[in-house]
């Protein structure tokens, strides 16, 4: 993959607020009523907002255009924060958009977790409802097949010990590639047995005839080197495969 479309680790406010669809402005009264916290800054003194405030920025933006008062936007992250990672996904699950909740309807009670609440919506900042709607399948055949979130998991957990301290060339990068090619493959499989894929199929006709959202910033991901090449080695074994 060309280095100049990997995502920034952190970025700056304007972008941020590019992203997010706000402005700096907005942003920073974010700060001084309390609805989110100071991130890190810089050695130039910039605060620098990585994946985590962003994810923030995007639910309180969507919480605002829903009429939702400040005192219970910032009631809603206390008690999410008390609740643990599954414990507003009732709420949060109805702030997307009507074809992505729709979709979710039915699952099993704590099958999702937040995190897949978030990946969805960034999908829809970034290709809007029909494309975040399309990438729903992955979350769906997740929650509904337990030993596939628990191989999710373990890759996930695999990738994110590429810190900073493991070498790109470190033997293990291509290990986890390979453990990340072979999840792809079985969640691919799952979608199309359980029939998911042939609903994505006809939401993809719609979506492309689509024009996406352009997001005017990176959503920021905080993947070292060796992170990186592991997904670029992934997305290779992939392509080969498919060729």
């Amino acid at each position: 993959m060309d280095s100049s479309f990997w995502p920034p680790r952190r970025v700056e406010i304007g972008d941020a607020a590019s992203f997010v669809g706000i402005t700096p402005r907005a942003i920073r009264r974010y700060h001084e009523i309390g609805l989110l916290p100071e991130p890190e800054r810089g050695s130039d003194d910039r605060r620098g907002y990585g994946h985590e405030e962003m994810i923030r920025l995007l639910w309180i933006r969507r919480m605002a255009d829903a009429g939702i008062a400040v005192d219970d936007i910032r009631g809603f992250f206390v008690d999410s924060a008390a609740a643990g990672a599954d414990g507003i996904r009732g709420s949060t699950v109805a702030l997307l958009s009507d074809i992505v909740a729709s979709r979710l309807e039915g699952l099993p009670e704590g099958s999702l977790r937040q995190s897949d609440l978030d990946s969805l919506l960034v999908m829809e900042r970034i290709f809007g409802p029909l494309g975040a709607a399309v990438n729903a399948s992955r979350y769906i055949a997740m929650a509904t097949h337990p030993g596939l979130r628990e191989e999710s998991d373990r890759v996930d957990a695999a990738e994110e010990a590429l810190d900073d301290t493991v070498a790109v060339d470190d033997p293990r990068v291509a290990a986890v590639a390979a453990e990340r090619h072979a999840f792809e493959r079985a969640l691919h499989a799952v979608i199309e047995d359980s029939g998911l894929g042939k609903g994505d199929e006809a939401l993809s006709d719609s979506w492309e005839a689509l024009q996406a959202v352009e997001a005017t910033a990176q959503m920021p991901y905080d993947y070292s080197p060796a992170r990186r090449r592991c997904l670029e080695l992934a997305e290779e074994l992939a392509a080969r495969e498919s060729a």
